[in-house]
């Protein structure tokens, strides 16, 4: 009997009976059924999510690991994390099975390679207390289980996901999330259910990651890097929203911090200096909510 992600679909009519509209009508219900098995892991995603942030307060890396789709899903979360949340990229790590030369086509050979994968998770630098996020739909990509292997061995904190039960991926982890998704639509197609599953439990994994640090207040971003017009004009109402201040005041706060929005809320707020918004900052931790409590007193 084939796993889960290889199995055929027999709940729907085959797609390809179907007319497009009717089509478009179940992709769309499987992309919902592929949702509620992330919401039936929220625990293991949590605590995914702790051992990451943990790992970069401590000065250690978060490494994402994948080949294939899984592997873009694994790319597309890692490569947003230090626009969104600030974080330096040097602490972000991409472990791609045929790295960014293989993407235009993406080639299926590079993951049967279970030594490159140990290879790669070496050459990039893993060692202990790092964590390591290793994605693979079906659980048993040689490429990805040579870097869980890797990540075991070299101490770091391993975090698994697969879509198929009982995967020898999800026997690896220190943290295991299963992602049950049924049978796609089109069998064996797992950038379809199985991906959606995975976009939104690394998303969900990062964003946490965000929140941990410190880097959310009031579900606002105050640690982006304001690099466009855009986030610029983000910025901006972020400190005039959460310092209760006008548009001047902030733009001028903002250029006091150097585009740095917590230190600019805080120097919005009261803070007579960068110095004093800097160091109060590394007292709470760098938490925005704790660093303005201690403004207050």
């Amino acid at each position: 009997m084939p796993q889960q992600t290889e199995a055929r679909n027999q709940t729907d009519a085959p797609i390809d009976t179907l007319s497009p509209v009717r089509a478009a009508e179940a992709l769309a219900r499987a992309q919902l059924d592929a949702v509620r098995t992330v919401v039936q892991a929220a625990p293991e995603i949590a605590a995914a999510a702790e051992a990451a942030a943990g790992a970069l307060t401590r000065g250690n890396r978060l490494f994402y690991c994948g080949a294939g789709s899984s592997g873009l899903m694994a790319l597309a979360d890692a490569v947003e994390l230090p626009g969104t949340y600030g974080i330096g990229s040097e602490r972000i790590k991409i472990v791609l099975a045929g790295g960014a030369a293989s993407l235009p086509e993406l080639p299926g050979g590079y993951e049967d390679d279970f030594d490159a994968g140990m290879a790669d998770l070496t050459d990039a630098g893993v060692s202990k207390g790092d964590c390591v996020i290793a994605v693979s739909a079906s659980g048993k990509t040689p490429y990805t289980l040579g870097a869980a292997e890797r990540a075991r061995r070299a101490g770091a904190i391993l975090v698994s996901i697969a879509n198929n039960d009982s995967a020898p991926l999800l026997g690896m982890g220190d943290v295991a999330i299963l992602l049950a998704t049924p049978p796609e639509l089109v069998a064996g197609s797992t950038r379809l259910g199985a991906g959606t599953a995975q976009k939104i439990a690394l998303n969900s994994i990062s964003t946490l990651v965000g929140v941990l640090l410190g880097h959310v207040h009031d579900g606002m971003m105050v640690n982006l890097r304001a690099d466009n017009l855009k986030l610029r004009d983000r910025a901006v109402r972020t400190v005039r929203t959460v310092a209760k201040v006008d548009e001047a005041v902030a733009k001028e706060a903002l250029a006091v911090s150097n585009g740095a929005v917590k230190q600019a809320i805080l120097v919005a707020g009261g803070a007579e200096s960068l110095e004093e918004a800097t160091a109060r900052l590394e007292k709470a931790g760098q938490n925005l909510r704790r660093a303005m409590q201690l403004e207050s007193r």
